[in-house]
């Protein structure tokens, strides 16, 4: 991570550069066939909504750190070393509410003895996670972090609720990021970052934390189960992304003309689409993994990133754009050069 003054200067230092990426999505695969089976809705309705064709879902026992340690396992791989600092993890779906699910993961990778934490920002945790880990490696405490993003989305979603069910699914991607120089391939780029509590009720899990749990009283099943107001997240998200963007790619001194890639959180194919017209970016430059792995939360940016990379979409020498949105409500973009590395 690096931070810039407006005008795109950006300071000599320790930067958060990118040194291997890995991702993983579960076996189970969930097609809108399955979906129209039970519920009232069509192939060509979640198309022509999502872009979504098909999505990668747990299987009964599987928790979001089983998805963490192998796409954490698969990020060492690709950096070529097993040996970081620490561990920071994005995720909205903790295996428990206590404690962090990050030390889990740590301890499972072989790295029992390092700092470990959790990150919730909910889709855009990656980016949160990019700052946090970027904060340790700019201040000194680590020389190299694997920050991993991984959700378990399925299992707070209402299965006969179309208008969630539909659309997330289960997934993780990971990165090591190691100390280096801001201008090097692979450093991560100045943070764009914000947040609106005031609207926390457009995307929530209103029931099984302490405002609840606090009155004493218990809550109807349905409220322990994920809600978004679609059309007033759709504006917001359009319009968030779309500026922190603009924002990101100011500060690293680039033009949006200069950007080579556009990796956004896969949140559905309306609002990529939306932001990138936007952005003035042609389909050509715009990644998306949406069509068969579904909106997999904060693990979104990472995972498109990391598969992009394996089938040769993204390649070393490329200017990325990264942005996303997600409740509380929480937005974020930034920039990097591609580097040369192996994903798995």
């Amino acid at each position: 991570m690096s931070t810039a003054p407006e005008g795109g200067q950006v300071p000599t230092g320790r930067s958060a550069v990118v040194a291997g990426i890995g991702s993983y999505v579960p076996p189970d695969v969930v097609t809108n066939e399955d979906l129209t089976a039970r519920l009232d809705t069509s192939d060509e309705w979640i198309r022509s909504r999502t872009g979504i064709a098909t999505r990668h879902v747990v299987s009964a026992g599987t928790a979001t750190s089983d998805l963490a340690v192998e796409a954490g396992r698969r990020a060492l791989k690709s950096a070529g070393s097993a040996d970081v600092d620490a561990v920071v993890l994005a995720t909205t779906t903790p295996d428990h509410p206590c404690p962090a699910t990050a030390p889990a993961v740590a301890a499972q990778l072989g790295l029992s003895d390092v700092p470990a934490f959790d990150v919730a920002a909910v889709c855009t945790g990656f980016l949160y996670g990019l700052a946090s880990a970027g904060g340790l490696i700019a201040t000194g405490i680590a020389d190299r972090v694997l920050l991993v993003a991984a959700d378990a989305f399925t299992t707070i979603i209402d299965p006969e609720d179309r208008t969630t069910a539909v659309i997330f699914a289960d997934g993780a991607g990971a990165v090591v990021l190691r100390a280096g120089r801001p201008d090097e391939p692979g450093a991560v780029g100045p943070l764009v970052l914000g947040s609106d509590g005031s609207l926390a009720d457009l995307i929530e899990v209103p029931a099984g934390g302490s405002r609840q749990r606090s009155t004493g009283r218990g809550a109807p099943p349905e409220d322990h189960f994920f809600r978004m107001r679609g059309r007033d997240t759709y504006r917001h998200a359009v319009e968030r992304m779309t500026a922190a963007s603009r924002k990101a790619v100011e500060r690293r001194g680039w033009k949006l003309a200069d950007i080579d890639r556009f990796a956004a959180h896969q949140a559905n194919a309306r609002i990529l689409t939306a932001v990138a017209d936007r952005l003035l970016i042609p389909a050509d430059r715009q990644l998306s993994n949406i069509e068969h792995v579904g909106n997999t939360g904060g693990a979104s940016i990472p995972l498109l990133l990391s598969q992009a990379a394996q089938d040769g979409r993204l390649s070393d020498g490329q200017k990325v754009l990264l942005t996303a949105f997600g409740g509380g409500l929480a937005w974020g973009a930034t920039t990097l050069t591609w580097p040369d590395l192996d994903p798995f």
